[in-house]
């Protein structure tokens, strides 16, 4: 089903339930034909919708693109994680012409790990857990939202993390991921919603 629905600019999105015979690659590579230059690539969704393989797989499909991960922004004693620091960091340079850089956050040992560049002018791959928040100010021009079963990701999760994270999961994690698709509804406003065929 494609339902087609005016932007904020006035040009006509839409919002697509994929199929998983539809590869979200390609109609990412669709629709960015022919475009030079920066392009912002959203891919948002709850913990362990499987984020992070697909943007690896956009990034192999766009030439020069950089992935970001905002897991590299999120700290055990942060709520969340640290959008400031991506919009100081990587978005305001970038949207100023200049390179971003930022530091990883090592989660587990709660330091600062190594720094990494954001070159200007190649396509920004932006993945995890309300990556398109619309408070950030991204001006976007594809987004993704992958679509997962709850006790998918629950069991996705304990086999990644091992049970000893269970708790964070649960109490933390779980709980701010949905505040955060009720007050945002992002999967409302994205251009692709996908349930990835491994959870179907």
């Amino acid at each position: 089903m494609t339902l087609a629905r005016p932007s904020s600019t006035g040009t006509v999105r839409s919002v697509v339930d994929l199929s998983d015979e539809v590869d979200p690659v390609a109609a990412v590579v669709a629709a960015l034909r022919g475009r030079g230059g920066i392009c912002w690539i959203g891919i948002d969704g709850k913990g362990a919708t499987g984020k992070t393989m697909l943007a690896a797989r956009i990034a192999a499909a766009l030439p020069g693109s950089v992935v970001v991960h905002i897991d590299d922004f999120a700290r055990p004693d942060v709520r969340g994680w640290e959008r400031d620091r991506f919009v100081h960091q990587i978005l305001r340079p970038l949207l100023a012409g200049r390179p971003g850089r930022y530091q990883r956050w090592d989660f587990f040992r709660n330091v600062g790990a190594e720094w990494r560049t954001v070159p200007t002018g190649v396509p920004v791959v932006v993945e995890g857990v309300s990556s398109t928040d619309v408070r950030l100010g991204v001006p976007w021009d594809f987004t993704i939202w992958i679509e997962v079963p709850y006790q998918i990701r629950l069991a996705r999760a304990r086999e990644r993390d091992g049970p000893e994270m269970m708790e964070r999961w649960l109490t933390d994690w779980m709980p701010s991921e949905d505040a955060y698709e009720q007050e945002q509804r992002p999967q409302d406003r994205v251009d692709l919603v996908y349930r990835p065929p491994w959870a179907v």
